[in-house]
């Protein structure tokens, strides 16, 4: 029988780099045309953005980052994945709140300064919290 070989810590953060990569485009992409082209207020349209990418990054990061490494019911594993994306949706407002309208930056600069912050939040999250083998 072929067993299985675990992927490194480092090798996953590579990957879960290249699913936040794509995560993110759909992310920002999204809440650059809810905002410009649909109008939506910009933090209505982070929300939405932000939802948009979770989905996004989950499939991916159960398909590529963390295969294998699933210990929980799917019910229970999206749930508990949601769980940790929102509490990075918060960061992401809050974030995008303060460096918008507080601190005066663009939008979008603000969502860039929140998507490095909320990467390894989500990241080291999900890896600990979720995808962990527990002995």
């Amino acid at each position: 029988m072929k067993r299985k070989r675990k992927t490194s810590l480092m090798t996953q953060l590579l990957r879960y780099g290249v699913v936040g990569g794509i995560a993110f485009l759909v992310d920002y992409g999204t809440l650059y045309a809810l905002t410009e082209f649909a109008g939506l207020h910009h933090l209505v349209s982070a929300a939405l953005a932000f939802t948009a990418g979770l989905l996004v990054n989950y499939t991916l990061s159960i398909l590529w980052v963390f295969r294998g490494e699933r210990s929980w019911k799917p019910a229970a594993e999206f749930t508990a994945f949601a769980a940790i994306g929102i509490v990075g949706a918060g960061l992401n407002e809050g974030i995008i709140w303060l460096g918008t309208d507080v601190a005066g930056l663009h939008y979008l600069l603000s969502k860039l300064i929140s998507t490095a912050i909320v990467f390894f939040w989500n990241f080291f999250a999900r890896k600990l919290l979720l995808f962990s083998r527990r002995k």
